[in-house]
């Protein structure tokens, strides 16, 4: 159990956040392995690696917040292997998305599967001076102060 009760004292609104902090990370079997990788301020790419499944095999859907990957091999005839080592078992894994980020594209590539994400925060919702005594609230555009 962690506590966040400092936090309490500063933030307003962030209690979901305190509450999935709360219920741990992930303790997944790790399969399969992943990157999650911040390419500049704005762009993220999640690279989950994927090798032996097809892109018929693949799934990628995002609902409510939520970035779901999912992979299940159809192997119509099954080679008699002496040793498996590359794992071609289905799996699924869930990535909470933050508020404005959205998924731009999914590309398969060299055994990897690139998901690749974009934070857009609204002009409502980006920094704005407030100018004080004024009469009614005026905003002054954050860009121009």
């Amino acid at each position: 159990m962690r506590d966040f009760s400092p936090y309490f004292r500063s933030t307003v609104g962030f209690d979901h956040l305190f509450d999935m902090l709360e219920q741990g990370v992930d303790t997944g079997n790790g399969y399969p392995p992943y990157n999650i990788e911040r390419t500049d301020e704005t762009h993220y790419r999640i690279s989950v690696a994927v090798a032996g499944f097809a892109e018929k095999d693949l799934s990628v859907e995002v609902r409510d917040g939520v970035l779901t990957l999912t992979g299940k091999r159809e192997d119509a005839e099954k080679p008699g292997y002496l040793y498996q080592g590359i794992a071609g078992r289905s799996f699924e894994r869930r990535f909470q998305l933050a508020e404005h980020v959205e998924v731009r594209a999914a590309k398969l590539e060299n055994g990897l599967l690139h998901v690749d994400l974009e934070r857009i925060v609204p002009e409502e919702k980006k920094p704005r001076r407030i100018a004080i005594n004024a009469p009614e609230v005026k905003t002054i555009d954050a860009r121009a102060a």
